[in-house]
């Protein structure tokens, strides 16, 4: 049975203070509509510029993940993601007016608590997943860094931190099912060693730090003057170092919190991808740019596996629009240089051409006899020629007329042909022809493999013409 995709009942809203800009933040939840995905709103600037929650607009990992589109900015989108994901929420658009996230307690939990107050509604589209089809591996060496996604029609996750740390040591965590969000993981907080703290406080960094938003992980010797420091910086009466090896401001919600707050992190980082998941995701020490890299790679392969489920196939049994005769009665091309066999379809702005390589074409004599590739120049012809019957089919008596080419541009030749490949063209104008100027991106393509693609611009011009 499909699954519909969802948005929320009603708009509702959290207020609190970002965490590195101190600044005080009021965010609102919207509904969207369907095939929306997550998208936020800067309200707070002239033209309420939109950001898509998209690992292509990421351009921060220093201190969370930042997103970045139209001249604005969001900082620390992860744990609001993570929620949205975690609840299974498809669309929402979500407006900020001020350009952080609040930290809240340092977890997603209170968005998931006001996002399930509000309520959920399904719509009316199914919900697409990506279903990871094999193995995707991702490697930091130098920081032991290890990352895959695996096949599985669910969403499980598994994760692993070791921060060659007394106190942490090594820690797992995992759910085995998005549906153990809300309980598992939702609530558990960002953590910071005590050095990194400081220095982060040194350095103004933290304008909205407070020890109730995180768990400080005291990983060196602390005297009692350097905790009254921090008493004092944080407006508290007094801290000490817990048994656990951490400031005694929280009590731990589970043993490994931060593990999974590691993986809460991966969640939301990986909803940038765009597309909600099918899959196991496995993770050894994890981190805002490794997890924004992994969703790069995820991506990358969703585009080209889009890319080639969008290739059309052509059955070249079937009887052509034009045959080589029809061909060179419009073209004026002949042996050994006519580069097309057959016109497959023509209409006003899209035509479809094919070329069967073979071994006895007179080039293979001398272009690498020994291992003959077609010519990427003539595969070029060959797309000019299937453009030049597009333009020609405009104007009455074709025969009259020819296509002199005027520029080919990003010409790009992707793999490589071969004799016994029939080279499919596809050419498509890209504006209307006007004053006998054609403009056409052209795709050739063997079997479901892109070979060979270019922009072209051509003029037909009488034969009288090119005469004088």
């Amino acid at each position: 049975m499909n699954v519909k995709q969802r948005t929320i009942k009603a708009p509702v809203s959290v207020s609190g203070t970002g965490l590195h800009t101190g600044q005080r933040v009021t965010m609102t939840f919207n509904p969207a509509p369907e095939n929306h995905g997550y998208k936020f709103r800067r309200v707070d600037i002239p033209g309420s510029p939109i950001i898509d929650a998209d690992v292509d607009n990421v351009s921060d990992t220093s201190r969370g993940t930042s997103i970045s589109q139209n001249g604005a900015t969001v900082n620390t989108v992860e744990h609001v993601l993570a929620a949205l994901v975690g609840l299974e929420v498809d669309n929402v658009l979500i407006d900020m007016d001020g350009p952080e996230t609040p930290i809240m307690d340092g977890s997603s939990i209170q968005f998931v608590d006001v996002i399930t107050e509000t309520g959920l509604v399904e719509q009316d589209a199914d919900r697409e997943y990506y279903h990871i089809p094999y193995n995707i591996h991702y490697s930091e060496p130098d920081r032991k860094v290890e990352m895959v996604a695996m096949p599985l029609d669910d969403y499980r996750f598994t994760c692993m931190v070791d921060y060659n740390s007394q106190v942490l040591g090594s820690q797992h965590a995992s759910i085995s099912t998005i549906g153990e969000f809300k309980k598992e993981i939702a609530s558990c907080r960002t953590f910071c060693f005590l050095h990194e703290l400081e220095m982060l406080l040194k350095h103004d960094l933290i304008k909205g730090g407070d020890l109730n938003n995180a768990i400080v992980v005291v990983d060196k010797d602390v005297d009692q003057e350097e905790l009254n420091h921090l008493a004092k910086l944080f407006n508290r009466k007094d801290i000490s170092v817990a048994p656990q090896g951490i400031l005694n401001n929280i009590e731990l919600r589970h043993q490994n919190e931060p593990a999974r707050h590691k993986l809460l992190d991966m969640i939301g980082d990986l909803a940038l991808v765009g597309v909600p998941l099918k899959g196991h995701i496995m993770a050894a020490r994890p981190g805002h740019a490794a997890n924004v890299a992994f969703a790069k790679k995820i991506k990358a392969l969703i585009k080209k596996e889009k890319s080639r489920k969008q290739v059309k196939t052509y059955d070249l049994n079937a009887k052509p629009l034009f045959d080589t005769v029809d061909i060179m009665g419009m073209l004026p091309h002949r042996q050994p240089f006519l580069m097309i066999d057959k016109i497959l379809e023509l209409t006003k702005s899209h035509v479809v051409g094919a070329k069967n390589v073979t071994i006895n074409e007179e080039f293979f004599k001398g272009h690498f006899p020994g291992a003959p590739i077609f010519p990427g120049v003539l595969q070029i012809e060959g797309m000019v020629q299937t453009g030049g019957i597009l333009v020609l089919n405009t104007v009455p008596d074709p025969q009259n007329y020819l296509t002199l080419f005027l520029k080919i541009e990003n010409a790009r030749f992707k793999s490589k042909v071969v004799p016994g490949d029939t080279i499919i063209y596809v050419c498509d104008l890209t504006a209307p022809i006007r004053r006998g100027i054609a403009t056409m991106k052209g795709v050739g393509m063997v079997g479901d493999r892109i070979v060979v693609e270019a922009e072209l611009m051509a003029q037909i011009v009488k034969v009288k013409e090119t005469e004088a």
